[in-house]
């Protein structure tokens, strides 16, 4: 097990704290998120709709305190068009991402919210790098943060 912070918290609620599993496709690659994620977000960027295979990537983000990674990972860095370096840890059998760390966002630890398989996942309250949104996308909600 590769421990990125706190250890050993099984899925579910364990003293009154939700925890979430996040796997890769082949689910021999777990991210235990413990709490409740700092900020979930959609991003337009270009690296992000490559990385998601998707027109737009939706993330969430925790301290790396508060993520645990169990299974073997390959990582990856990669300096986005942002400018910000990136690193990314997948599985080594299937591809998926199941976390990754940005230098822009310093102490935190992303995780594809399509990885926890959850439609009860809290929404995003970030939409960023919109002015490279598909035409056809839409991002709802009132309470969501734009920026281009």
């Amino acid at each position: 097990m590769r421990n990125l912070g706190r250890r050993g918290i099984a899925a579910g609620m364990m003293a009154g704290t939700i925890v979430r599993v996040a796997t890769c496709r082949c689910g021999q690659l777990q991210a235990t998120c413990t709490g409740e994620p700092v900020r979930v977000s959609v991003c337009h960027c270009l690296d992000c709709q490559k990385r998601s295979g998707s027109a737009f990537a939706v993330q969430a983000r925790w301290p790396h305190a508060d993520v645990t990674l169990a299974g073997e990972f390959t990582e990856w860095s990669h300096t986005a068009d942002s400018g910000s370096r990136a690193t990314f840890r997948f599985c080594p059998r299937c591809g998926a991402t199941v976390t990754f760390a940005i230098a822009a966002l310093p102490g935190l630890t992303g995780v594809p919210v399509g990885a926890f398989a959850d439609p009860q996942f809290p929404p995003p309250a970030f939409s960023v790098y919109e002015a490279r949104m598909h035409s056809w996308v839409a991002i709802v909600g009132a309470d969501v943060e734009r920026w281009d």
